[in-house]
């Protein structure tokens, strides 16, 4: 039960994941929206959506590694961590996006300890 549990957030997180890298790589403007709100430079999105591709990436990774998994996942939750600062450094209170991409991240990361025991 735990697996499939670990392995329905894990798959979700990532398919989330690559969606919001592919609206940073066609510049989706809702996302200049709220980049442009939070004070975030345009010309940074592609290396955002290139971090969130890569975690995503990490994340189906670690279900045969798992230790590329759980740094995909803490990667992931660090990233999320940073956006929901920049978010609250610009006084934006558009941060529940990143908010629930971080509690994903941390729900993928504690079911894959879970699953798979310590390192």
């Amino acid at each position: 039960m735990l697996f499939v549990l670990y392995a329905v957030v894990t798959a979700l997180t990532a398919a989330i994941n690559l969606m919001s890298a592919i609206f940073d790589f066609r510049r989706y403007e809702p996302i200049l929206v709220n980049m442009e709100k939070a004070g975030v430079p345009a010309s940074s999105l592609f290396g955002l959506g290139v971090l969130k591709a890569a975690g995503a990436a990490g994340l189906l990774v670690g279900f045969g590694v798992p230790l590329i998994g759980t740094a995909a996942a803490v990667g992931l939750a660090l990233f999320f961590i940073g956006a929901i600062a920049v978010h609250l450094r610009a006084r934006d209170h558009g941060y529940w996006l990143p908010a629930a991409f971080l509690l994903l991240a941390v729900a993928s990361l504690v079911l894959g300890v879970a699953h798979h025991g310590a390192w």
